[in-house]
């Protein structure tokens, strides 16, 4: 990173907390507890401390890259991480194979770039996932439609009418890694002191697209497997690089899992067509499943909306509900097992012989 890049909010916390810029650092690689941070010119090697780690009750509260921190070195190559600043914005997700419990991909994001590949990798259903995790962490999505030279420019417009039809209001970029055909598009989104990140699952040419941006061969770079149809992982950690107009871009590992977590608000960003036709319903707990009364389910009944885009909705709902769920039991068992606690400290204290 060339230099400090201060969004507002940062600044002011800093200032209201009477930090100084001397302590202050963005994390911009993280592989798995393991950061590399950077304040002002020098770069260290950090880790956290152990009242950070202790206090952290998910993943969440564990810095990732993005992230502006309070920092104090210990040599010109170490450094400890004292604290993590308030987040404008978050990507995150389920933890894979944790129930109840966030996996923090990058923060302080402003614009998040949803990369699929044309034939092999677009999905419509993974795309309003994507959105939904953008809009849940108050990050703007950008699609971008990435190997348009594997396809005809008839086919190209074609898929490009069909994202227009399902989700309205979606910027769409097509871009092709060999030709260069669209990077003028994407480097037009580019904006001096704002964090991009570019998202997709392996293979889509997140890497590659991000080495065009630098100009150089910064990040080790794979195709989608033909036999599999699916791509192979490359980036296998979160990095952040500032490019020669002083924007700055996130790397992110493939996802082949992208779980949604608990923001209501998020999936009637993505589906406001549903979230429109939902005020019509006749009763106002309406779950959509009852035909009595629902205006969503006429709409699927009359052509308006499509049935797929139902579907996928409803799974998305029942996952962010079961999400819920779990965070709210995960939350009770912790309460419990610390009243536990005290109490056997209180016991053990009254037991003592005076």
């Amino acid at each position: 990173m060339k230099k400090q890049l201060l969004p507002v909010s940062i600044e002011n916390y800093i200032k209201e907390n009477g930090i100084s810029l001397n302590e202050l650092a963005r994390v911009i690689t993280v592989h798995k507890e393991r950061y590399i941070i950077q304040g002002g010119t020098s770069v260290f090697k950090a880790e956290i401390t152990g009242n950070i780690r202790f206090a952290a009750q998910s993943g969440a509260d564990f810095p990732t890259v993005g992230d502006w921190v309070r920092f104090t070195p210990m040599d010109d190559e170490n450094a400890i991480i004292l604290e993590i600043f308030p987040r404008f914005s978050k990507l995150e997700r389920q933890a894979v194979g944790k129930h109840g419990d966030i996996q923090l991909i990058a923060a302080n994001v402003d614009v998040a770039f949803i990369v699929q590949a044309v034939g092999h990798d677009y999905n419509p259903n993974r795309l309003e996932r994507y959105l939904a995790v953008c809009y849940a962490g108050n990050i703007q999505p950008v699609l971008v439609l990435s190997k348009t030279d594997l396809i005809e420019e008839s086919e190209c417009k074609e898929l490009l009418d069909d994202v227009k039809k399902r989700i309205k209001n979606i910027k769409t970029i097509a871009l092709s890694n060999e030709t260069k055909q669209g990077f003028d598009l994407l480097k037009k989104e580019l904006e001096a002191f704002k964090t991009y990140c570019f998202l997709g699952s392996s293979g889509v040419g997140k890497s590659t697209i991000i080495n065009h941006l630098l100009d150089k061969e910064v990040l080790e770079t794979r195709s989608i497997s033909e036999s599999t149809s699916k791509g192979r992982h490359t980036t296998s950690h979160r990095e952040l690089f500032v490019l020669e107009n002083d924007s700055i871009v996130i790397d992110t590992p493939g996802m082949r899992e992208l779980g949604v977590t608990d923001s209501s608000d998020a999936l009637e960003m993505t589906f406001d067509a549903i979230s429109e036709l939902t005020s019509e319903c006749k009763f106002s707990d309406c779950n959509h499943s009852n035909k009595t009364g629902c205006a969503v389910l006429a709409a699927i009944e009359s052509g308006e909306l499509s049935e797929e885009v139902y579907q996928n909705y409803m799974k998305l709902k029942r996952e962010q509900e079961y999400f819920s769920s779990t965070v709210y039991e995960k939350r009770q068992r912790d309460k419990e097992f610390g009243k536990m606690i005290k109490l056997v400290l209180s016991e053990k204290k009254r037991s003592k012989p005076r």
